[in-house]
């Protein structure tokens, strides 16, 4: 009797960890579907080298995702956790990753004798014409004791953001600190830890105006291979930014016991109904005028549906008989569970359309992206570099594949 139970609980585990990981899979219609269609809205001139590209663009529109299984540091490109930064309904996250890195990481000594931070609680406050780091508590603006907000930029700017991309830790002595910020702010005999506190809850916002200025250069360049590889990367991360859960840290229901909401609105929605119920009639890529005011707008419009993507999705379940919610599908000769269609389509009509609407505006918003970074370039002809070699796999790929197919996300899953 125990020899079948224990058969009958592995049979289960792996039914629903094989369900787990064809979830994650299906995922990837999405941004294939989003890059492609942008591909439509872009002007004539660039249509040489996109249209021809498409195939190539659909199918490394989900690199970015298969990295997270291969680079530890890929995972926070992916989201921003906004409900983390709001105080009394004031978002406290400076829009410059530089300043939001300057208030939310420290510095911890490195022997064990001492765990007091560096800076502790902190805010920013003009005085005079300069921006200071005003401490936790401070009643007295003696300038002698506090750090001028730009001298902290320069410093995670130049040095610490370059060594944290090469090291698995940034270690420094106290001396090199307080030359920096030109403050006696450290114990100069002592070595210091940085403590990233900020970015292990998302950068989505801050990462992509760096990936926009690549991709500029790309096409001054008339870099063919970089040109595609990062439109391809630059269009999985608008996507995600158009999805209203990767913008909470509440990012798969798990704290409102609605564990599986992110494959649900993000996934098996648009599987079933993007092809014969959505218009991705969207328009022409439109120039943006500053790339980081436009992806914190579309980041934020996002998060403004958190409350709806939830609340609805509840409601819905606690009315719905409970039996007919989940069901079991043939997927690539397995079964995996997941939502029932009947369920899918009472929750996309409960949503009034949201999925719709914000895979439309991810597909315009994607080629307003490509367009605007070669209208920055300068109009490069595209032409003669549309005729030059398909870009050939790079060396990483096989190895971030593999990673891929290992199935450990490394950092956080959004499943």
């Amino acid at each position: 009797m125990k020899t079948w139970a224990y058969i009958i609980t592995t049979l289960l585990c792996v039914i629903l960890l094989t369900s787990f990981i064809v979830e994650i899979r299906w995922g990837f219609f999405g941004h294939r579907r989003i890059n492609r269609l942008a591909v439509f809205t872009l002007s004539p001139a660039m249509m040489p080298l996109y249209k021809t590209s498409i195939e190539f663009l659909t199918e490394h529109a989900v690199d970015a995702d298969k990295r997270r299984y291969a680079v530890k540091d890929e995972a926070p490109r992916h989201f921003i956790d906004l409900d983390r930064w709001y105080k009394n309904g004031v978002l406290q996250c400076p829009h410059q990753y530089d300043e939001a890195l300057s208030l939310y990481t420290d510095f911890l000594p490195a022997e064990a004798t001492s765990s007091e931070s560096l800076f502790g609680r902190r805010s920013v406050e003009s005085i005079g014409k300069e921006k200071y780091l005003i401490p936790e508590g401070i009643k007295h603006r003696d300038t002698n004791l506090l750090v001028e907000l730009k001298k902290f930029r320069h410093f995670i700017s130049n040095i610490l953001i370059p060594i944290s991309n090469r090291e698995d830790k940034v270690i420094l002595k106290g001396k090199l600190i307080n030359d920096a910020l030109n403050k006696k702010i450290a114990k100069e005999e002592l070595t210091y830890i940085w403590i990233d506190t900020f970015s292990i809850h998302g950068i989505l916002p801050y990462q992509l105006p760096d990936r926009y200025k690549k991709l500029v250069q790309a096409f001054s360049n008339k870099d063919r291979k970089s040109i595609l590889r990062l439109s391809a990367d630059i269009g999985h991360y608008i996507g995600d930014a158009h999805v209203p859960l990767h913008t909470t840290s509440n990012y798969n229901g798990q704290k409102t016991n609605q564990m599986g909401l992110h494959a649900f609105w993000e996934s098996r929605i648009p599987e079933l109904f993007a092809d014969n119920e959505y218009d991705f009639v969207v328009g022409k890529a439109q120039y943006i005028n500053n790339i980081n005011t436009y992806i914190w707008d579309v980041v934020l419009k996002s998060h403004s549906y958190v409350d709806s993507v939830l609340l609805i999705e509840k409601r819905l379940s606690l009315s719905y008989p409970s039996d007919q919610q989940y069901c079991f599908d043939e997927r690539s000769g397995t079964m995996v569970r997941t939502q029932c269609e009947a369920y899918a389509k009472a929750y996309q009509q409960a949503l009034k359309g949201m999925v719709e609407f914000r895979m439309r505006d991810a597909v315009v918003s994607v080629g307003s992206v490509w367009y605007s970074a070669w209208i920055d370039a300068g109009q490069p002809n595209l032409f003669n570099v549309a005729k030059s070699k398909e870009p050939e796999q790079d060396p990483g790929d096989l190895e971030m594949d593999k990673a891929y197919k290992g199935g450990t996300i490394i950092g956080r899953p959004e499943n």
